[in-house]
């Protein structure tokens, strides 16, 4: 059998990607050609944005900030773009789903799940046109005495930088488009090259839904030129990025010279914690490895890739782990039959077979897993679902973020090594506590040093802050935060006397 995906691809239509620039689409002087992380073939092309053509969107989205009616409208005009826009996205979300699977290999069966689901995004964008006629400023009373009045106003950012990942695009292009919007800000988005496909077709819909020209711009193209002219360019007001440190530390650094506000969101190596009184350990176990091989393939950043499992616990943690990694299946995202995802790019790919043979060799036991699948698999980048087991936290395999199906398992013996254990890291993003003690549940959660922590399970919500402490970033995207991290705040004083002289 050769895999393909070539039906699928002409099935959709798919057309070459283009640049949009000030409400016009245009072709640039180079072009990325993608390739199918599960078999290789050849899916398209699209523009790579020069630094002239970043330049040339960051001035259109100036403009449209600058004079356009966007940032001037009413909340009702808003309001009214961005609830269309939730209908458009449901009414295509075959068409949106299938063009992710051709993108990074998502099977279709995984669309429904949070990371991937285009409702999910749906649903962020309805969340925040609520926020549009809710936020606002405060009156404040005199403090020292006097006969003055003091108010503030939310007003939007300006010319926001969104720049996207490949592995979840829908969520995280509603995560960050849909506060910008709301806000009033104008927006230049830049996808990852490989998955820009599928947010071409999300701004063409947001074009359908009737946001002015110019509001939003689309750059596609690699760091390299066009993400760095991106993050470098002086009209930019603020840059929300979710990706690697290293980006993250780069953006930093060029939003130093500007002063631009900056939202990171960097990663995670987040632990679950798995206590011997949990309520069903083997749920516990399929649910951490379920995040780590179902659908994504562990390319997730709050995926709990750290089991800390008490030690009368583990056997039955890593038994049950292990019956779930050899029910996974791959092969054709369009199947429906298909449970999992390839990794994204033969440099990953290679990068994760070497953690697991650094796994070996530091000790951990390999439960199974461990290999790159061959036979007709082997044109794409598949691994096996991977468990070590016995693994310390000084090792690798438990301190860097894989970013792949593997699931290190550490065994600790009571609370507080648990949570010495499960704060020994540079990252914060996430975690899970498994216990039927409430009590317990609340002492570890309030204890651990991470954004979001999911007692005896763990679900993202459109309303709630996501984001970490530490070193998996800046800020929160989700709930009034993140509307808020896309306006700035003005104070106004004004004295209260027959003249205002």
């Amino acid at each position: 059998m050769t895999l393909t995906v070539q039906p699928h691809r002409d099935s959709l239509g798919l057309k070459d990607g283009r640049l949009l620039i000030g409400g016009e689409f245009r072709e640039a002087d180079e072009t990325w050609t993608h390739h199918h992380p599960a078999t290789g073939e050849k899916i398209g092309s699209f523009a790579v944005a020069s630094a002239q053509d970043v330049d040339a969107a960051v001035r259109a989205a100036r403009k449209a900030f600058d004079e356009g009616p966007w940032p001037r409208s009413r909340a009702g005009e808003r309001i009214k773009v961005l609830r269309k826009y939730s209908d458009l996205l449901r009414e295509n979300a075959d068409e949106l789903r299938g063009l992710q699977a051709l993108d990074n290999g998502v099977p279709l069966s995984f669309g429904q799940i949070y990371a991937t689901s285009v409702g999910i995004a749906a649903d962020i964008f309805d969340h925040h046109a609520g926020w549009i006629d809710k936020v606002g400023g405060q009156t404040l009373p005199p403090y020292q005495g006097g006969d003055h009045l003091a108010m503030t106003f939310r007003e939007p950012v300006g010319v926001v930088a969104a720049i996207l990942p490949w592995n979840a695009p829908f969520v995280l292009f509603a995560q960050k488009l849909a506060p910008a919007l709301a806000a009033g800000c104008t927006v230049v988005v830049k996808p990852s090259e490989y998955a820009s496909f599928c947010v071409i077709r999300l701004v063409e819909l947001l074009i359908e839904a009737g946001l002015p020209e110019g509001v939003i711009n689309l750059v596609t193209g690699p760091g390299d030129p066009t993400g760095e002219a991106l993050i470098t360019h002086p009209g930019i007001d603020k840059i929300s990025f979710t990706g690697s440190r290293t980006v993250g530390r780069r953006i930093v650094e060029a939003s130093a010279g500007t002063m631009k506000r900056v939202s990171l969101e960097l990663g995670g190596k987040s632990p679950a914690i798995v206590f011997a009184d949990a309520p069903n350990v083997g749920l516990a176990a399929m649910t951490c490895m379920g995040m780590v091989t179902m659908g994504l393939s562990g390319q997730a950043c709050v995926a709990h890739t750290r089991a800390l499992v008490q030690r009368d616990a583990q056997e039955e943690f890593i038994s049950m782990a292990q019956m779930l990694a050899t029910a996974v299946t791959f092969g054709d995202p369009f199947d429906p039959a298909v449970l999992a995802s390839p990794l994204i790019n033969g440099k990953q790919l290679e990068r994760v077979l070497g953690y697991i043979e650094r796994g070996q060799e530091e000790g951990a036991r390999l439960v199974t897993g461990g290999t790159r699948l061959d036979g007709d698999y082997a044109s794409g980048n598949f691994v096996a679902p991977t468990i070590f087991a016995d693994a310390n936290n000084d090792m690798a395999i438990a301190r860097d973020e894989i970013f792949g199906p593997v699931l290190t398992v550490v065994p600790f013996d009571d609370e507080e090594e648990a949570v010495r254990i499960a704060n020994d890291t540079e990252y914060g993003l996430g975690a899970g506590v498994y216990t039927n003690d409430v009590r317990r549940a609340f002492r570890v959660s309030k204890a651990l040093r991470v954004g979001m922590v999911g007692i005896n399970g763990f679900q993202l919500e459109p309303h709630i802050p996501f984001g970490g402490y530490k070193q998996s970033g800046l800020g929160r995207e989700g709930g009034q935060s993140a509307y808020e991290a896309y306006t700035e705040l003005k104070t106004v004083m004004m004295p209260l006397t027959d003249e205002m002289m």
